[in-house]
């Protein structure tokens, strides 16, 4: 009973240890299979831990990423463009607009509040020029064309050159005709390329008329204060240098005027048919005067509304101030005769047939008296 005992115990003993031996293997395999659950477990939430830092990081990126994008595409269009063409785009220089600007700007002549005189003057305002005498075409037996020069420098066109402000603005006469273009009043003619087509063919804008008086605006270099307030590092703009208009450069104006002698009054009459500023070519470098010509015509009878209200001074009574339409249809200016339709088949004023300039003059004066002869010797005595 005792070997019985004994080998059972035995058995047991055996038994336990066959099956230590067969769980230890079971465990073994347990324990990987968890280590590697939770390996493949951590390596997944560090895989999705990554994609969003990831996806956080583009959407951050992302506004400068398309920022680049047009910048990629300007670079392949520049670069297709260069291909095409020889010179790049961005090396074409930039160009500054002319500023807008009024080219007849003159100073501003403010209204008087209260009367600048002890007499009424109204009747001034209401002035209208009388309508001139018709003359029928075939009492005009004798008709010439003549055109006068005028210095205002001269003693006797002092008033020409009358530098005061009235209401009606101020009286110089050259201000007096550009204020009438402006307004409309009058329309100013092209002279032409050579100031020499008197015809009135061609009207002239505002722009036109000031670019003749006073030449184009040009583009010159400036410091650029506004980058460069020190002027240290020498940045530079383009700006546009436009002169101004100075009335006291018209010293001459030029008259075109047509004499005829009608058989029924038996009279010779003086129409004037257009007036012009003249206006000299001067040399930038060495102030040469390299010639004179017309500005622009305006038709007279268009400007005899205009000049009937404007007075002339009268240095010697200032009471006694006649209107500019006066002193016209009067004939109380001085000049000379530079051209003229008598005996002159080839066209050409004085100074392209002779030279001298005391000749020139003398020249005008014997179409004057040839003019005067020609109504006297129709009389008998």
């Amino acid at each position: 009973m005792a070997n019985c005992g004994h080998s059972q115990e035995v058995f047991l003993t055996a038994s336990n240890s066959l099956d230590r031996t067969i769980k230890k293997p079971m465990i073994m395999k347990t324990l990987t299979a968890r280590y590697m659950l939770l390996f493949f477990s951590l390596t997944a939430i560090s895989t999705t831990l990554d994609a969003q830092t990831r996806n956080k990081t583009t959407a951050t990126r992302k506004p400068t990423t398309t920022a680049k994008k047009p910048t990629a595409q300007k670079t392949n269009t520049k670069a297709s463009t260069a291909n095409l063409a020889a010179k790049p785009v961005d090396t074409v220089p930039v160009v500054v607009a002319e500023p807008p600007r009024d080219p007849l700007k003159m100073d501003t002549v403010k209204r008087t509040r209260r009367s600048e005189s002890a007499i009424d003057r109204n009747a001034l305002r209401d002035r209208t020029p009388l309508a001139y005498e018709h003359i029928r075409e075939d009492d005009a037996v004798f008709r010439q064309f003549v055109w006068r020069e005028l210095d205002v420098r001269e003693k006797m066109n002092q008033s020409f050159r009358y530098k005061a402000d009235e209401d009606n603005g101020n009286q110089r006469f050259i201000n007096i005709l550009l204020t009438a273009i402006k307004k409309g009043d009058v329309t100013a003619f092209s002279a032409g390329i050579g100031g020499e087509d008197d015809r009135l063919t061609t009207p002239m804008t505002l722009k036109e008329i000031g670019e003749k008086l006073v030449g184009k605006c040009k583009t010159d270099q400036i410091p650029d204060w506004a980058k460069d307030p020190e002027g240290s590092k020498g940045i530079m703009k383009d700006t546009f240098m436009c002169p101004e208009f100075n009335p006291d450069d018209i010293v001459k104006y030029m008259i075109k005027e047509e004499w005829i002698f009608d058989k029924e009054s038996s009279r010779m009459y003086v129409r004037i048919l257009g007036i012009a500023p003249v206006k000299a070519t001067v040399d930038a470098n060495t102030n040469v005067v390299l010639g004179e010509s017309p500005v622009f015509w305006v038709y007279y009878p268009d400007l005899r509304p205009t000049l009937s209200s404007h007075e002339v001074y009268n240095g010697k009574n200032f009471g006694a101030r006649m209107s500019w339409e006066e002193l016209f249809e009067s004939r109380f200016f001085s000049s000379s005769i530079v051209k003229s339709t008598i005996e002159n088949s080839y066209d050409q004023y004085i100074r392209q047939y002779i030279n001298d300039p005391i000749l020139r003059l003398l020249e005008g004066e014997a179409m004057k008296e040839k003019i005067f002869n020609y109504e006297q010797n129709l009389w008998s005595y």
